[in-house]
């Protein structure tokens, strides 16, 4: 077993990252710079992240710590939460420069795109497969659907609004995409065959 990690050169190696990608832009931050603003060696970024790619989204919209929403009591309330979360992230300046390289870099590189969907994307379909298991012990779905789509309806739309709108969703849009989700996830649940 190796050693653990160190946090604080974690938080180091990501705030560097994002200090560099505020002052230079996606493009120009590289893993020497990163390393020499963390003050780590580049070994030690590459334990970490397997790329530039891997580092600038952990830095810029969400490593691999994130946790679901709390339980609010609710199916609808707790995509609400996860939502307004996801929009929180995808709608910063860092995140706001970081997606569109980064989708052009992995459209080039499918290793790229599968590392990321097994680990950023696997991290966020976890949480939504919590979301969704409370919502089966409380009785609201009976039956689960697959966190991938789920992860799809609800990611979709801010998605695609953080590349098309001119400003950030408001409250009463999230909520609005909230409950369309909830209530397909519902129907959906409801009008499934029996296994």
């Amino acid at each position: 077993m190796g050693r653990p990690r160190d946090s604080q050169i974690d938080q180091a190696v990501l705030l560097a990252a994002r200090e560099l990608l505020t002052e230079t832009g996606y493009t120009r931050v590289t893993m020497d710079a990163t390393a020499a603003r963390a003050g780590v060696g580049k070994a030690a970024i590459y334990r970490r992240f397997g790329s530039k790619a891997e580092l600038l989204f952990a830095a810029a919209v969400h490593g691999m710590d994130i946790e679901p929403p709390p339980d609010s009591g609710s199916l609808r309330d707790d995509l609400r939460a996860m939502a307004r979360v996801i929009h929180e992230r995808l709608s910063s300046p860092a995140a706001r420069e970081v997606i569109p390289a980064l989708l052009a870099e992995m459209s080039r590189d499918a290793e790229l795109a599968a590392r990321l969907r097994n680990t950023f994307v696997a991290r966020e379909r976890r949480d939504l497969a919590a979301i969704i298991e409370r919502a089966l012990q409380r009785g609201e779905l009976h039956r689960a659907p697959d966190p991938a789509l789920a992860h799809m309806l609800l990611g979709g739309p801010l998605f695609l609004a953080l590349l098309v709108l001119p400003s950030p969703m408001n409250g009463a849009q999230l909520d609005v995409v909230a409950s369309v989700v909830a209530a397909g996830l519902i129907a959906h649940a409801d009008d499934a065959p029996a296994d």
